[in-house]
């Protein structure tokens, strides 16, 4: 017997590869349903490269009794409404949004880093999935920490315009194709013109100075590696459709060598170090997407500080991002509680 699963969102673009990785992993669920809003209904999702074809249902008159999980791509305001209710009937909520990640009763997931805080689920049956840009980062940061503890990080992301969703894709096409035939490129989804440019905003401005984005990035840190962890971020978008890259800066409290450091990411869950020290020997958003890793590359000391280290940190945030780190809490959860049946059969 396998599990029962929901996908709310399903018509977006986490929500549709939350499909595509439920079936890519072989996710044992007997049935699936993809939900989303009234103007999405009867649409059809295809279940991966399985041949089943899935109907879009509306949230609204979903009843979520019965049902084992479900994967929520369909931001705050939606997730505030629709959450609790499914919680209450029974249907574990792994949640995209930003409105649970802080909450002290939800715990906060990123599976190779801290599995052991899933067990707090039980409170409100609720799971949050971080930031984008957290996640990978942590994914990263997590083997360094178990070896030499690290005091302090300064990040700055450049971030790919799938994060703002299909708004954000479509102004980037849109404005490249007008710039190249002379028509005006307007900002619409972006507060300035994406096409060949970047821009160091995301989400809204705090009062003290930072970017809530830029905020989210320190205290999900904090929550999900380590309070001590001290975290500075400068937040970039910039003109690439899918793949988000960071340059990390560590500081760490014991020694480590740039060489030490390669052979402890090597050998890390979820990563894969590209570090040739040549032309091309590293990887760039273009490589990246459609993997499920975390690549790291140019890992070097960083002699302005004691115990520094520098490196290149690149993935796919639709996938490691937000659906890869879901579709993982759900098989988390399955592992340490709800212990189904591991038997396939999808929908």
């Amino acid at each position: 017997m396998g599990y029962r699963v929901v996908v709310a969102g399903a018509t977006g673009n986490v929500g549709r590869e939350m499909v595509n990785i439920l079936a890519e992993r072989e996710f044992p669920a007997d049935e699936i349903a993809v939900l989303a809003s009234s103007r999405s209904v009867g649409d059809q999702i295809e279940y991966g490269d399985t041949g089943k074809i899935l109907t879009v249902k509306n949230i609204e008159h979903f009843d979520p009794t019965g049902w084992d999980f479900a994967l929520f791509a369909i931001g705050s305001e939606a997730t505030k409404v629709y959450a609790p209710a499914f919680a209450a009937a029974g249907c574990t909520v792994i949640d995209n949004s930003s409105l649970y990640r802080m909450d002290p009763d939800v715990p906060l997931i990123v599976p190779e880093v801290n599995p052991e805080a899933i067990d707090g689920y039980v409170k409100k049956n609720i799971v949050a999935n971080p930031n984008c840009s957290t996640a990978q980062m942590v994914v990263a940061l997590k083997p360094l920490h178990d070896v030499a503890r690290i005091k302090r990080v300064v990040v700055a992301t450049y971030q790919s315009v799938s994060g703002a969703g299909k708004q954000g894709m479509d102004e980037l096409f849109e404005q490249s194709r007008n710039i190249f035939v002379g028509d005006p490129a307007e900002p619409k989804k972006f507060t300035k013109q994406i096409a060949f440019n970047v821009i160091p905003h995301i989400d809204s401005f705090l009062d003290d100075g930072s970017t809530k984005e830029e905020w989210k990035m320190v205290v999900e840190t904090k929550k999900i590696l380590d309070p001590k962890v001290r975290v500075h971020a400068t937040c970039v978008r910039v003109p690439v459709f899918v793949g988000h890259s960071e340059a990390i800066n560590i500081e760490f409290e014991d020694e480590i060598s740039a060489e030490q450091a390669q052979k402890i990411l090597r050998e890390a869950p979820g990563v894969m170090l590209v570090d040739k020290r040549e032309d091309g020997g590293y990887v760039t958003p273009v490589e990246c997407v459609g993997d499920y890793a975390t690549f790291i590359s140019r890992v070097r000391e960083d002699p302005t500080v004691e115990n520094g280290l520098a490196l290149w940190c690149v993935s796919d945030n639709l996938r490691k991002g937000a659906a890869l780190n879901a579709v993982q809490i759900a098989e988390l959860l399955g592992r340490r509680h709800l212990k189904k049946a591991s038997a396939a059969g999808a929908a």
